[in-house]
């Protein structure tokens, strides 16, 4: 049997083109968007009856417990989290998880996006065993994923010099996304394959071509990595990563790159770039006039359309090839042509100093969750959902103050100098300036209705004495 490799998940992206469900604090690759999974699981489940070590995962600070918690559910033992101080694309996420392999040993690493959707699973196990001598043997291997129509959304893949059976092949060219006219003629050459951003190599040879082609970035996150230090169960790189230029993988080492080899195969791929794009993984369960739908909707004279509702009723009428996703705060209704576009709302959004792309109502903590309800002139009224064993930050807060109601299971409150226990339809109240703790002593959920009154209610007012996150 070959010798293990390394699965390398890059858990970074935003996801912007599938807002309003993908915000930057709870991008696509945590979404149970296909199955009950979410997307990182899914990516993690792949890895199954491979032999394989321990994966690396690597991923924005703010998302580590999400990262955290998805893995404990999936009952995946990780081998490292690596926090990046800041995104700067694949290619330095890459070498930081390689720099930190390397310390133990030259392992092949097969560097997987979190956030792509794979049909054919079998398909995908087979190729990696495709890919894996060849990557053993010093080349980089990318995976080519076979046409099924003329597409302009991909980059391609131009296939060389045959390697043997099954199509292996060397890499002729990297092709930046064609013309639709190109996208015909690849696919009736039979010789361009979509780009996956799958790829698989040695740590060494990885490094060693990111140093000849791009040795700034080798360079910084060399650096990050050696100035390294444990943050509760993560990775924390020195901020000299911070130095790295941002680039792809593709751009920075496979487009120069003479080792690159390309395994071609059928899978069921797709990057779910786009609501067009879920709406096609869905297709097998449109119902009989094509629309793929999730959550309470109600379809009147409604064609090829994806409508997708999360916390209301979405009625919809006489549509045709439309998107309509609904959320607590925000409903995105796009002509399925133009969903490329959503990436235009959410950098507007950006411009305007706006929440909506940043985080849901519900936001996720490592001790539990918090859904907002209501936010009015002087008040935010929201549901605080704990753990059970876990506890929020000893704070205080100086320009506000909280009732606390119990709606579900035993609070412990620890408020000033007394500590007491809150049963369900029980209340308190923290007044501003005094230092306060919100704690789950009990073996199920607690949840409370928190109402802050006050003239600041954003997290700038947490003043935090003690957390058993690590956060300040």
């Amino acid at each position: 049997m070959t010798e293990a490799f390394v699965p390398v998940v890059l858990a970074g992206g935003a996801g912007t083109r599938l807002w309003p469900l993908s915000r930057e604090r709870y991008p696509k690759q945590f979404q149970r968007l296909v199955g009950e999974r979410t997307m990182l699981q899914h990516t993690l489940a792949r890895l199954d009856r491979l032999n394989h070590a321990a994966p690396v995962i690597v991923c924005n600070h703010d998302h580590r417990f999400v990262v955290a918690e998805q893995c404990r559910q999936q009952d995946v033992a990780v081998g490292a989290i690596i926090l990046e101080p800041a995104p700067r694309n694949t290619a330095p996420a890459l070498a930081l998880a390689a720099l930190r392999v390397l310390r133990e040993g030259d392992a092949t690493l097969l560097a997987l996006p979190a956030d792509h959707h794979i049909g054919d699973v079998d398909a995908f196990r087979a190729a990696v065993e495709r890919a894996l001598p060849f990557a053993e043997a010093g080349r980089i291997v990318a995976f080519g994923i076979v046409p099924s129509r003329p597409e302009t959304g991909y980059g391609h893949i131009r296939a060389g010099a045959a390697l043997g059976r099954e199509g292996v092949a060397e890499v002729g060219a990297f092709v930046e996304k064609p013309s639709f006219d190109a996208a015909q003629r690849y696919v009736a050459a039979g010789d361009h394959y979509w780009n996956s951003g799958m790829f698989m190599a040695k740590a060494s040879v990885y490094l060693d071509e990111l140093r000849k082609f791009r040795p700034a970035i080798h360079d910084a996150c060399a650096e990050a990595i050696r100035g390294e230090s444990p943050d509760l169960d993560f990775q924390r790189p020195d901020d000299a990563f911070l130095g790295s230029p941002a680039d792809s993988i593709d751009y920075a080492v496979m487009e120069k790159t003479d080792r690159a080899v390309v395994v071609p195969v059928d899978m069921g791929w797709s990057d779910v770039g786009s609501w067009g794009a879920l709406a096609e993984v869905l297709g097998a369960e449109a119902d009989a006039n094509g629309n793929t739908i999730a959550g309470d909707v109600l379809a009147v004279g409604t064609r090829n359309s994806h409508l997708a509702g999360h916390d209301r009723l979405i009625a919809a009428v006489g549509l045709d090839d439309a998107v309509v996703v609904e959320t607590a705060d925000a409903v995105l209704v796009a002509a399925k042509e133009r969903v490329q576009d959503v990436r235009e709302v959410v950098a507007r959004l950006r411009r305007e100093d706006r929440s909506e792309h940043r985080e849901h109502t519900t936001v996720y903590r490592p001790w539990g969750s918090a859904e907002t309800f209501k936010v009015g002139e002087g008040f935010l009224v929201k549901r605080i959902s704990v753990s059970p064993g876990e506890s929020l930050s000893l704070q205080m807060h100086h320009h506000r103050a909280e009732h606390w109601v119990v709606i579900r299971g035993k609070a412990e409150v620890q408020r000033g100098d007394e500590t007491f226990l809150l049963a369900a339809d029980e209340s308190t109240y923290i007044p501003a300036g005094v230092r306060h703790r919100l704690a789950n002593p009990g073996p199920d959920p607690l949840d409370i209705i928190e109402v802050q009154v006050g003239s600041l209610l954003s997290e700038d007012d947490i003043v935090r004495f003690d957390d058993r996150y690590g956060r300040r």
